[in-house]
This record gives C-alpha cells, sequence and structure tokens, in this order.
C-alpha cells in the first residue's frame, strides 16, 4: 500500500498538516519509470522531491565515470541543496533508480511555506544541519576507512542498499571499481 504523501510531509515539515488542505495543493505527484533525470548537473534545481516508494540517487560526472555521493529512499526528501538555495547551477545529477511515486514542491512554494510557517525554517535549518554532518561524516569515513571497512558499515547499517541498488553504483559510492567491490563481497 502506497503511503500518504501527509505522513511523509509529517515527518519533515510537521506543522503543515494541521492545515492541509491549504498547502497540499503545493506537492506534485509524480508517477516515474527507473532511469528518470530529476536533475542534471548544470540545470538550476526549480524542485525538491518527496520520495513516497522509490529511490534516488545524487551522483556527480567526473572525466569518464559518474561518482554516486548518496541514496535516497522512501520517507525522505532530496534536492540538490546549493543550486535549489541559491539559484546555481547544480554540481550534481539526481536520478531515479527505481519505478516510484514521488512528489515535488517547487522552490517558489517552499518560499512560500517559508513564509507561512515560522515553525518551517527552524525544521527546515535541522534537516540541511543533519545533512551537512551525514556528509561530514561520509568524507571522513572515505579517509579514514579502508573500502572494505566502508562495505561491512554499509551491511550493518543500510542493507536496503544492498539490496536495492545495482552493484556498480554501490562501488562508485564507496570510491571503488565494480571488480574490486566483486572482491570484497566474495570474501563475506
Amino acid at each position: 500500500m502506497e503511503k500518504d504523501i501527509k505522513d511523509i510531509i509529517d515527518l519533515h515539515i510537521p506543522d503543515i498538516t494541521q492545515n492541509w488542505e491549504s498547502y497540499k495543493g503545493l506537492f506534485k505527484k509524480e508517477k516515474l519509470p527507473a532511469k528518470t533525470i530529476l536533475l542534471a548537473e548544470g540545470e538550476v534545481a526549480k524542485k525538491m522531491f518527496f520520495i513516497v516508494d522509490g529511490c534516488i540517487r545524487l551522483y556527480f560526472n567526473d572525466v569518464d565515470k559518474d561518482v554516486t555521493i548518496q541514496f535516497f529512499f522512501e520517507s525522505t526528501l532530496v534536492c540538490s541543496m546549493e543550486s535549489f538555495l541559491e539559484e546555481k547551477p547544480s554540481r550534481f545529477n539526481l536520478e531515479t533508480l527505481e519505478k516510484g511515486t514521488y512528489y515535488s514542491l517547487h522552490r517558489d512554494d517552499y518560499f512560500k511555506l517559508m513564509e507561512t510557517l515560522p515553525a518551517f525554517r527552524a525544521r527546515f535549518e535541522l534537516f540541511i544541519r543533519g545533512r551537512m554532518f551525514h556528509y561530514i561524516n561520509l568524507l571522513l569515513d572515505h579517509v579514514r576507512y579502508s573500502p572494505e571497512q566502508r562495505y561491512r558499515a554499509l551491511m550493518t547499517e543500510h542493507p536496503e542498499i544492498l539490496q536495492r541498488v545495482p552493484h556498480y553504483y554501490i562501488a562508485s559510492y564507496l570510491g571503488i571499481t565494480p571488480v574490486s567491490f566483486s572482491r570484497i563481497r566474495s570474501r563475506k
């Protein structure tokens, strides 16, 4: 059964559900196939996405390959934050990895929410802070730990990634080649 967008929004913006009828029209439902590019590098992000069911990959292009930064699953929101907030060309791509249901919130509507819901600004600042801490830890893990240690941590902390994401994207996320990833996996 598909989760209701109101429940997902309530996780991120609880104040909004008290006046849901006034705000629900801001969120546009999009049933999308896998491999849909939601944002291409160089474009300015005009939307943020809430995932009802499905998976989104954040990545950038590097010379002859793409480099995966993160995977997002159900009940999360995602956008190229710097591009979305600062109207700068995105340094990242967003792509659906699974067929699913995604809701989008346009940038203009985001700023309306910021103006009309006093607690939304504080809640969103907490969200941004959480993302910042996540990326700091991701950077430290890449410096501090070997690819095999990062793989073991991924198995323990995020097994859904190993179950739902193609292995070549996971290899990219871990900073290794698909061949090295296969070797690490076989050493279980």
